[in-house]
C-alpha cells in the first residue's frame, strides 16, 4: 500500500527516498553523507518516520565499532503514491505536493553547481520545455515508449563509469484543449 503523500513529499523525506531509488542500499551514516546539509537529528528522525511507515527496511545489519549497523532500503510500492491518493486530492494539495518537487529539483540543481558542477554538457545536465500538440492515445503511446526505453537501465547498480542520474518528467497541459476540426 502506497505511503501518503505528505509523508512522501516532504522535502526531507523525499530526498531519503531518492537517495535509496534504483535498489541502493545506505546505512544512516551513509545517508546523512550523501545529504549533508540536513542536521543529523532531523535526518534521524525522518528515517524513523519512513521505515515505521513501511516505506524503508531495514535491508542488513553491519556490524560498525561494536554495534549493529541498519542499511536501509525502499520497499516496492509504499515509496509512490497511490492513484487514489491523486484522485482524492484538493486542488491545493496537488499544488502544495508539486510545489515541493519543484523546490527539491532547484535545490538539487543548486547543490550540483555550488559543488563546482560547471560543464553542464560534460555531466550530461540538460533542462527544456517543449510543446507537444498530442491526443490521449498519443501521450499514452508516447509514455509507453519512454518507460520501454527506460527500463533496461532502470536495474542498473553503482559500478565503475556509472555517475547516479536523477531523471525527471513532468508532464501537464500547456492550455485549454484545441478546438475540434469542422466545430462551430
Amino acid at each position: 500500500m502506497p505511503a501518503s503523500p505528505d509523508l512522501l513529499l516532504h522535502p526531507v523525506r523525499l530526498r531519503v527516498v531518492q537517495a535509496l531509488a534504483g535498489g541502493r542500499r545506505l546505512s544512516a551514516a551513509e545517508l546523512a553523507g550523501e545529504l549533508a546539509d540536513v542536521p543529523q537529528a532531523s535526518l534521524y528522525r525522518h528515517i524513523r518516520a519512513l521505515a515505521g511507515a513501511g516505506v524503508l527496511a531495514v535491508a542488513e545489519e553491519r556490524p560498525a565499532r561494536g554495534t549493529a549497523q541498519r542499511v536501509y532500503a525502499l520497499v516496492e510500492g509504499p515509496a509512490s503514491i497511490g492513484p487514489d491518493d491523486l484522485a482524492g486530492a484538493r486542488p491545493e494539495d496537488h499544488l502544495r505536493w508539486f510545489a515541493t518537487v519543484v523546490a527539491g529539483l532547484l535545490d538539487d540543481f543548486g547543490r550540483y553547481l555550488r559543488a563546482g558542477g560547471g560543464d553542464l554538457a560534460a555531466d550530461g545536465v540538460g533542462y527544456r520545455q517543449v510543446a507537444l500538440e498530442l491526443s490521449d492515445a498519443e501521450l499514452a503511446e508516447l509514455a509507453g515508449r519512454m518507460g520501454a526505453a527506460l527500463a533496461p537501465v532502470l536495474g542498473n547498480r553503482p559500478a565503475p563509469g556509472r555517475r547516479r542520474r536523477m531523471l525527471t518528467t513532468i508532464v501537464m497541459p500547456g492550455g485549454p484543449p484545441a478546438p475540434a476540426a469542422g466545430g462551430g
